[in-house]
């Protein structure tokens, strides 16, 4: 499928042992061990979509069997990238009980599908069929167009005598009007783990009833082998295929196992996703020739990297259809005029992670964008109209150093010294590591004029509200950029998990202090409870609440609200708030 030129400004532009503990896991997060050393140093109509799915279900929809015979709907329904008058719709189909996801085998299947205001379905807005194969691995993604800006839909799919669970959709405000509602609420997520605990946090959001999508900012899955990245006492439920993912069949089966979770196939259902990928998605601290987690005997990165990324082009509701066909997974969609939102791709293109130490690379030589993918970037937010200019950013931007520095005061030591001009970053896998780059872009949203800009960040499983700051040495005296809302993971394990201590325990509790300590533009971090964000977006204001799950290791945990920041219109800074009503 081509590129929709309205959707973004870019159109031109061998299986190892299974292990009960988790060495792998520890070594490939240090990030998050660094962490803890440096403190050692809308409701009504959500209701009638719900009901509307329990009626489904219980007429043989959702994919329940004839007398018989077995579930064609085995994956459920999603819906993404919603436009004025568009949206993608997905499912997958199971023609026989031995067309598994990855297998391969399967005939070719007429899907048809509907879409209607009208959770009953008495009314049909459009409606088709399309076909699907083996060759997809048995997806279905589509555009359905021709509906009305600023509104709620159900859909379904029919295919081999059976129909589907009803999925609840919308559109975006027309381009240039303002939202009927005055807002845009966004749930946000990142880093959900298999092995790690259960996606409790997903069902909380369905159950709010008051969202317009979801922004996913990567992790949707994880490579890695059976107990190779598990929760603080080992796995709670285990990955399938059994070993590390490498090959298309692979990437197919564990993206297959993490759409059978009932709550992340819940809320797929009630509103649509807009998504990102990280690096588990393909494997771990990934750039475009290779990944920490990629070794030799694995075959070749770019054969793994086409494998990874075609599954997750067939498995997620976005509308980019292929890298490999010429697409770009970075892509535009706006919110009427209240919000522009930009979603990054900070994996495909980027140089290898450099050194901590290694001044060159991190100021001058790497870059984290691609110069394509940086140029369509500052283009559209220098040309964007909206009140809110918004990142889909999936690794933070905003600096950490230990210490920071005064160029202007240090730059002859940290030049002789050959050490990055802002200071010591503790992760290097962050724009940390792309400083230079990082100094262009906020250059080019200096010169926009404009100040209403928002990161929203995954991958460090962990909360922080932050400020970024145009010199972090010299905050806030030489001002600041823009704020960023971290979210904090589904499952992924935090600090206290590394740790195998209780969550909010002294070492994690130091380490927060001594992060924003040194960083005093970190306005807030807590660096071990999951959870997930609910940020909403109005002309007045940019709100982000943070939840926590009790027990993620708990499928019917409980949630419960960590904290409230708020950055008012033309503030570009960040203040304590109560939470949203």
């Amino acid at each position: 499928m081509a590129m929709s030129s309205s959707t973004s400004s870019s159109s031109n532009t061998p299986e190892r042992a299974s292990s009960d503990t988790t060495p792998a896991g520890l070594k490939r997060r240090t990030v998050l061990r660094a962490g803890a050393l440096a403190g050692a140093a809308v409701g009504t109509t959500a209701l009638a979509g719900q009901a509307a799915t329990a009626s489904a279900n219980a007429g043989g929809g959702g994919g329940a069997p004839a007398a018989g015979g077995h579930a064609v709907f085995q994956h459920g329904v999603a819906s993404g990238d919603p436009m004025a008058d568009r949206v993608i719709l997905w499912t997958r189909v199971t023609p026989t009980p031995e067309a598994t996801p990855g297998s391969g085998v399967g005939d070719v299947v007429v899907v048809t599908w509907e879409v209607s205001p009208d959770p009953g379905f008495g009314h049909i807005t459009a409606s088709g069929s399309v076909s699907t194969d083996a060759g997809r691995d048995h997806t279905v993604k589509f555009d359905a167009t021709g509906l009305a800006p600023d509104s709620w839909y159900h859909y379904r799919f029919h295919a081999l005598g059976q129909t589907s669970t009803v999925g609840r959709t919308r559109t975006a405000p027309a381009d240039g009007a303002m939202p009927a509602s005055g807002r845009w609420r966004t749930g946000v997520v990142s880093c959900s783990n298999w092995e790690a605990g259960y996606f409790a946090g997903y069902r909380h959001l369905v159950q709010r009833g008051d969202l317009d999508v979801v922004i996913e900012l990567g992790d949707y899955i994880y490579e890695y082998e059976r107990g190779g990245y598990t929760a603080k006492f080992g796995a709670i439920r285990h990955h399938e295929p059994p070993h590390e993912i490498v090959t298309l069949r692979d990437y197919r089966t564990r993206l297959a196992q993490y759409r059978t979770d009932p709550d992340l196939q819940s809320l797929h259902a009630h509103v649509p996703w807009i998504c990102t990928w990280d690096d588990h998605e393909l494997a771990n601290d990934a750039w475009e020739h290779g990944a920490e987690n990629h070794q030799p005997h694995e075959g070749n990165w770019g054969d793994r990297k086409a494998a990874g990324s075609q599954a997750y082009f067939e498995w997620m509701p976005i509308r980019p259809d292929s890298l490999r066909d010429g697409g770009f997974l970075y892509r535009r969609l706006r919110w009427g005029a209240l919000a522009e939102l930009s979603m990054l791709d900070l994996r495909s293109y980027r140089t290898e992670t450099p050194g901590r130490l290694d001044g060159h690379a991190v100021d001058q030589a790497g870059t984290m964008t691609g110069a394509d993918q940086f140029d369509w970037l500052t283009r559209g937010l220098a040309s964007s109209t909206a009140r809110w200019n918004v990142v889909g950013n999936s690794v933070m931007v905003s600096p950490v150093m230990i210490p920071p520095l005064d160029h202007r005061t240090m730059g002859a030591l940290t030049e002789l010294l050959g050490i990055p001009r802002e200071g010591i970053t503790y992760n290097a896998d962050q724009w940390d590591g792309y400083a230079g780059e990082r100094r262009r872009l906020f250059e080019s949203i200096r010169n926009t004029g404009k100040r209403n800009f928002v990161f929203l960040t995954g991958d460090i499983h962990s909360s922080w509200a932050n400020e970024v700051p145009v010199d972090p040495a010299d905050y806030p005296g030489a001002g600041v950029d823009a704020v960023e809302f971290v979210t904090p993971s589904i499952t992924s394990n935090n600090v206290d998990d590394i740790l195998k201590l209780p969550s909010g325990n002294g070492l994690s509790a130091a380490a927060q202090g001594a992060l924003s300590g040194a960083n005093n533009h970190i306005r807030w971090v807590d660096l071990d409870r999951h959870g997930y964000t609910v940020v909403e977006f109005t002309q007045d204001y940019a709100h982000a609440d943070y939840w926590a799950l009790h027990d993620h290791t708990v499928p019917d945990t409980g949630a419960y609200p960590m904290h409230s920041w708020r950055t008012r219109h033309g503030s570009n800074r960040v203040e304590p708030a109560g939470p949203m009503p």
